[in-house]
This record gives structure tokens, sequence and C-alpha cells, in this order.
């Protein structure tokens, strides 16, 4: 048959199309997909898969990158090793290299099962797909419009509705979905017409997951009435993504008028000339593109309101799920929830030696002239602190010694990171404040050896 291109079919053409699995259908819609080095199947041994392993072997001869094929076993079952097994075989018998990944994927208190898997999954099938390849996976249509439904049901907006990407980057790899536009049934059709034998895993039975609540109760039922609803949910999900694009697009415009210096920070008062809609979906974007997770409805309003109506000398701060968004005048940061540390406890330091600390590391590097003076650096008499209140330094050129809160001020230093910021001791009196500043007596003179300090923060910490 004649493989046309995909891209640009209409509807009731992608519908005619899609009708029906081949691996010349499958052709078409891998010419699609980015360039690889290499394709990878993640294999289950489930149906999809099954399929989706058969068809790229039998394109293998036309395909332009190698084949292989990947297994993870979770653990979780106890004929979870004879599933491995039965993955070996079919891909022994098409001639396709498997790997075989080993997890425990028994979720701890309080983790959903599935979305623990899930990571667990991609986690191990990452660490054997090498930068620029093509991992494929077998979610089909019905998958899709299932994805559709739970994300309809957790409120979700354009983003979740918009489901299952066909491709995605993926760490330097691409994530693909080449099944989506095609049906369950005609997957089922085409391994029954090719003899395949695939595994039945009885969890995808179990209501306990809400997935296969929607599959096996609440979907048959609509479909009784509407039996085109996984194509219709499908197509919707593609309208989704579409209104995610412009959403996005408007906020990359928006970003550009609120961004603030080099840190990542936005403008409160630019934040605040925007319209609520576009102040929400600029916060959205901007905490996704940090890799934060989305806030709950009632943070993001608290956000896009109250948190950016305070008066300046406020500093408001909002959290969620392992995330804060702090202000500080005219600044607002999202960041990782901070973890507390102990003014009390003292660090003896080696500047010859890297210093790992609850928070970032500290290094010092021989220098000539800057830094603190290498000859009172003597071995036993320096320690590194965090601020407890009331310290006092005299920066080097500085006339005048001064309290550190009044220093951190007039730097614009952010309260909660003037906490985080090493202070260095030689014996009982502060010496430097990392980053930052050199206190006279300690600093090194034109000429002389010195240490030049420096600071790696760990982000969120």
């Amino acid at each position: 048959m004649r493989i046309p291109s995909t891209a640009g079919m209409r509807d009731p053409e992608r519908s005619r199309f899609f009708h029906k699995f081949s691996p010349e259908r499958l052709l078409a819609v891998l010419r699609g997909l980015p360039e690889t080095h290499r394709y990878w199947v993640a294999v289950s041994g489930g149906l999809d898969s099954r399929v989706l392993l058969e068809a790229m072997a039998a394109l293998r001869a036309v395909l332009d990158a190698p084949l292989s094929a990947a297994h993870v076993d979770h653990g979780l079952h106890p004929d979870s090793g004879t599933w491995a097994a039965f993955c070996a075989e079919a891909c022994a018998g098409l001639g396709v290299r498997l790997h075989t990944l080993r997890i425990n994927a028994q979720a701890p208190t309080g983790a959903s099962p599935e979305a623990y898997a899930r990571t667990l999954r991609y986690q191990a099938l990452r660490s054997v797909v090498g930068a620029g390849d093509v991992l494929l996976t077998g979610h089909h249509r019905d998958d899709q419009a299932e994805t559709v439904l739970l994300q309809l049901l957790r409120s979700a907006g354009p983003h979740g509705l918009a489901a299952m990407p066909r491709c995605t980057p993926w760490e330097g790899a691409w994530l693909c979905r080449p099944l989506l536009d095609f049906p369950r049934q005609a997957l089922r059709e085409f391994a029954r017409a090719r003899g395949l034998r695939w595994i039945e895993d009885p969890s995808n039975d179990s209501v306990r997951f809400e997935r296969n609540i929607l599959r096996h109760q609440v979907i048959p039922i609509l479909g009784r009435h509407w039996p085109a609803i996984a194509r219709t949910l499908a197509q919707a999900a593609d309208r989704q993504a579409d209104a995610a694009a412009v959403l996005d697009a408007m906020a990359s415009e928006d970003l550009q008028g609120v961004r603030r210096g080099c840190e990542g920070a936005l403008s409160q008062s630019a934040l605040r000339a925007l319209s609520l809609p576009r102040r929400r979906n600029l916060l959205r974007a901007w905490l996704r593109a940090d890799g934060l997770p989305p806030p709950p409805a009632g943070r993001l309003r608290e956000l896009a309101g109250p948190f950016l109506d305070a008066a300046r000398d406020r500093q408001p701060r909002v959290s969620w799920s392992g995330v804060e968004v702090r202000r500080y005048r005219d600044a607002v940061y999202a960041m990782p929830a901070l973890v507390a540390l102990d003014p009390v406890h003292v660090f003896p330091w080696d500047p010859h030696e890297r210093l790992a600390l609850p928070c970032g590391v500290l290094d010092a590097e021989a220098a000539v002239g800057v830094g603190l003076k290498q000859a009172l650096c003597r071995p036993g008499t320096v320690t590194v602190r965090w601020r407890r209140g009331g310290e006092r330094c005299r920066p080097a050129g500085n006339p005048h010694t001064r309290p550190l809160k009044h220093l951190f001020q007039e730097a614009g230093i952010p309260p909660w990171r003037r906490d985080r910021l090493p202070l260095v001791y030689l014996g009982d009196q502060l010496a430097a404040v990392v980053g930052l500043w050199v206190c006279d007596p300690f600093a090194a003179g034109p000429g002389e050896p010195g240490w030049a300090l420096r600071w790696e923060a760990a982000e969120g910490r």
C-alpha cells in the first residue's frame, strides 16, 4: 500500500486510516518522529507492547536506525519473572536484543503505587536509552481517552486535558507513543491475525485503581450511548494540546516583561500589571519550567491575589507539596522547600579541602591579593557556622564595622538566604561571609597569599 503522511490528515481521513493497524501504517507514524540513533520498544508482554514489538521488527529493514527492546521487572507480582522470560522469548524469536531491568517498585507508605512504579520504571528505562534515542511505548487511543477522563476528574486545565503527547523530549532522548491514534480493538485484531500471544496482567482488572474503574465500569456505559467516545475524547485532547500551546506562548511573552535579574525571580509590580487570568497562566508556566510541582487551585489563587497584593514591606510565603514561593521587596522567588539548619552547629574546616554542608559545598582556591589571608588560617583555627544574629563585619575597604543585618539589607539579600550563607570564623571572630564579604583585618592585601572562597548552594536547601 502507499504510505501517506499522517501529519496533514483531516479527522475523517485520520479515522479511516487508524481504524486498522499494520506495520505499514505504523511506518507512516514513525516518519513523523524525530530522527534517532536507535529505536527502543518498551515491552511489558501485554497486548499493546507485543503488537508494537512485532510491527517494529517487521519494519526493521526499512527503519533508519537499529532496534532494541527493554523490559522492566517491577518485582511486584509472583509471576513477574515468568513475564520477563516471556518477553525474552518473544524478542529472541524476532532477533531483537532485549535489556531486562529489575527494580523494587514497592511503594512507601502514603505514596501512590501507580505513580511510584511509573516513576521508577521510566528511571530504569532512561538508564539504557542513549542520548538522541527514541523510546516507543504501546499507549493507544483507548489509553488516551482514559487519561482525558482521569484529568477531567482531577479538575485539570488544558495541559492536563491534553493528556499524553505523541512525542516529548525526555532528558536528552525522546519518549514517543506511535500507537496513540490506533484503537485497542485494531491492535487486538492484528495480534489475532498474526497468532501472537501476550500476557494478561491481573492488576489490569482490579478496580482498586482509578484507571481500571473508568476502563471497566464507566467507559463501557458511556460507550453504549456514544460509541465513538474514545475517538472523541482523543480529539478533545488534541484540541486541548493546541490551547495549551497558545497559553504557553502567551506566558513566554509575558515572562519577558516580568522576569527580574538573572536569578529566575519575577517582578511583583510587573505581575500585578497583568490581568488575573494572565497572572495565573504565567505563574503556572514559570513553576512548570523550573520543574516544580503545580500549585493546587487554592494556592494558585493565593499566589495571584493576596500574595502579590501584600504591602511591599511584607514578606509573604505560599507553600505546597515541597515547594515554596517567597517575596522580598519587588522580587518573587520559587524554590523547593528549604531544609531547616542548626545555627548552633560549628563545622571545623581546612581550606585545602572541600566542605560538604547541609545546604551546599564550600570550597577555597589559592589566590593572591584576594580572599582570606592564608597566613591567618592556621590548622585548627578555621570554622564555619550559620548566622545566629548579632554578627558584625567591617568589609575590606570599608571604614565602619556594621551589623550583618544592615549589610544584608543594603545588598538586597532575601532574609531566607541570609541564614543559609556560610560564615567563616578564625577563632571566635567573623572573618568572611562567603560569596559577599571578607572582613578586615582578615582580607589578603596586595601580593599576599589568600583563599578565594566559593559556595555552591544546593537548590532548595
